[in-house]
């Protein structure tokens, strides 16, 4: 930030936040950092935690080749939190962690959340902190979704260039994104306004084809074309296209693991002050997250309670598909259908 009074601003900003965590008297917060990365973001969390009346926890490590945000998340689940037992139970004994290292889909995430702490993620840039600030408005949107999904036994989606994938649901856990968490062992990232679940095991079959201006996270690009994934049993059996196509193989078998292959989570963004661009600075979640999107994944799973563990996660939101959860449709040519997860008229 710079300056005093820039960190000022930040620590406001983030105080405004943790409010919404009910952060107060009694709480213990563990802010977790990691050498110079986001070290700022740190000293506000800090400050706006002692400020609410919480006891807090520097957890700050050691750089140790620290990554940014945008670079680790390409390589996901792996950080230095493991070999330091000490800073890893002080989160584990923390009510809650604020993550500026990014811990998702790491066992040490999963731990903490086992243990009962909540934890909230906080990497991406100011800019998209402030445009994207959660509201009490947006939770409700986001589990408007979460209690159709919870009932559904199907979920398929569609789109114009020829997708037509069906996801087997069961009793998989269901990820809410709306930016700040108050229940115990709750994980969520600021900004939100984005659910998915996983399929039951071996239940995706069909074919989803990705448009040319659909993006490819982590690259952080447009596919610049059409790209035919052939899905049978929950796994990518095929990828067809050009050029395009081929980089994307590529791409998954340099991180040498079969397991990358494997179908992900699925879900739908609902934030509507979301813009569609892959460039942006951070992490993603504007392409992720925005408004009538379908945010079809490869890869970990373990943000669900599954057991693969691959640090090749790509996530894939595609424009102007359809969605239904048995025969409701949620999302209709990209247009959110129901009126309860619709966004507010401006």
């Amino acid at each position: 930030m710079g300056t005093g009074q820039d960190q000022a601003r930040l620590t406001a900003l983030f105080r405004r936040n943790l409010e919404l965590c009910e952060v107060g008297p009694g709480e213990t917060v563990a802010v977790l950092s990691e050498g110079d990365q986001l070290r700022h973001y740190a000293e506000a969390s800090l400050a706006a935690a002692r400020d609410l009346g919480a006891d807090v926890e520097d957890v700050h490590l050691p750089s140790e080749g620290a990554e940014d945000p945008a670079v680790r998340i390409a390589n996901i689940g792996q950080n230095a939190l493991g070999r330091n037992p000490q800073a890893m139970q002080t989160c584990l004994d923390a009510d809650m962690v604020v993550d500026h290292m990014l811990l998702l889909f790491s066992h040490e995430q999963i731990a903490m959340q086992k243990a009962g702490t909540r934890i909230l993620l906080i990497v991406e840039p100011v800019e998209i902190l402030e445009r994207l600030f959660p509201t009490a408005e947006m939770r409700a949107r986001v589990e408007a979704g979460e209690r159709r999904l919870r009932a559904a036994r199907s979920l398929r989606f569609t789109n114009a260039a020829g997708t037509d994938v069906t996801y087997t649901l069961g009793d998989k856990p269901i990820l809410t994104e709306y930016g700040y968490t108050t229940e115990p062992g709750r994980w969520d990232h600021w900004p939100g306004g984005f659910l998915a679940t996983l399929a039951a095991e071996e239940g995706v079959n069909g074919r989803v084809v990705m448009e040319a201006d659909d993006i490819v996270f982590p690259l952080r690009e447009f596919t610049g074309e059409r790209i035919a994934f052939e899905i049978e049993g929950g796994r990518v059996r095929e990828i067809g296209g050009g050029a395009r196509a081929g980089h994307l193989r590529d791409f998954i078998e340099g991180y040498g693991d079969p397991r990358a292959y494997a179908v992900s989570h699925i879900g739908w963004g609902l934030n509507h002050r979301c813009i569609w661009r892959p460039d942006l600075p951070g992490i993603g979640m504007d392409g992720r997250a925005h408004y009538g999107n379908v945010l079809f994944s490869l890869g970990p799973d373990t943000e669900f309670g599954g057991e693969n563990d691959t640090p090749c996660h790509l996530d894939l939101p595609m424009q102007g598909c359809s969605l239904w959860l048995d025969d409701e449709p949620i999302v209709q040519d990209g247009a959110v259908v129901p009126e309860d997860m619709r966004a507010p008229a401006n």
